[in-house]
């Protein structure tokens, strides 16, 4: 069975930092590339970032480039992200997931092939 489960969101100041991870499993997870993606509260999913399978690669929406960083540790068929000087804009459900595609022109999410549970993260005094 394929199963993505994220784990590390929570409670935090303007400014601080998170580190999520995803633990995959049920698949060759070194074969694909992966992202992350977000569900602010009352919105849409909206891509955030993504990593190639080697790991050579990685893209940023522009609204994280610079604060955000995606890694991934094949060995452990894990995903992360780091999320630094986190805004509350940040505040969404994150999830790990594969095959998103989005609508053309923008990172909005139309369908992803699989998604994790997600986890919150809250940025808030």
């Amino acid at each position: 069975e394929v199963q993505l489960v994220e784990s590390g969101g929570g409670l935090v100041q303007p400014g601080g930092s998170l580190r999520l991870s995803c633990a995959a499993s049920g698949f060759t997870f070194s074969s694909y590339g992966m992202s992350w993606v977000r569900q602010p509260p009352g919105k849409g999913l909206e891509w955030v970032s993504t990593i190639n399978n080697g790991a050579g690669v990685t893209s940023y929406a522009d609204s994280v480039k610079g604060r955000f960083t995606i890694s991934r540790d094949n060995a452990k068929s894990t995903l992360y992200l780091q999320m630094n000087s986190l805004k509350p804009e940040d505040t969404a459900v994150y999830y790990c997931a594969n095959g998103c595609a989005m609508s053309p022109g923008t990172t909005v999410v139309a369908r992803c092939r699989i998604r994790g549970q997600g986890t919150q993260v809250t940025v808030s005094y």
